[in-house]
């Protein structure tokens, strides 16, 4: 069955960075949007950016220019580069595909990853 599995969830100062990475098995996720989500205790669940099957990214105003978003070589690994990470940052981290749409992203991810926690400090 397809799972979406996050690692590189770290403890990181103020200022540093960190690569999460999402391994999505059984399934071709090339041709489908992906994204990556993050919420923290309490509040609800926030887009952070996203990736189409062509390559297009969109982001969150709050990691604009600081975040990336990529698809790896293998096409089935979504990476999220994190850079000048804040403490508003922390988080648990969830990656996303919407595999079902074939054109742009949208709102409804219907498979999801069990989630990785960043935490800045």
């Amino acid at each position: 069955h397809v799972q979406l599995v996050e690692s590189g969830g770290d403890l990181v100062q103020t200022g540093g960075s960190l690569r999460l990475s999402c391994r999505v098995s059984e399934f071709t996720s090339s041709s489908y949007c992906m994204g990556w989500f993050r919420q923290v205790p309490g509040s609800e669940r926030e887009g952070v950016a996203a990736i189409d099957a062509d390559g297009t990214t969109s982001y969150a105003d709050s990691v604009k220019g600081r975040f990336t978003i990529s698809r790896g070589a293998d096409k089935n690994t979504v990476y999220l580069q994190m850079n000048s990470l804040t403490i508003e940052d922390t988080a648990v981290y969830y990656c996303a595909g919407e595999f079902w749409r074939t054109r742009g992203c949208g709102t409804q991810f219907n498979y999801w990853g069990q989630g990785t926690q960043v935490t800045v400090s």
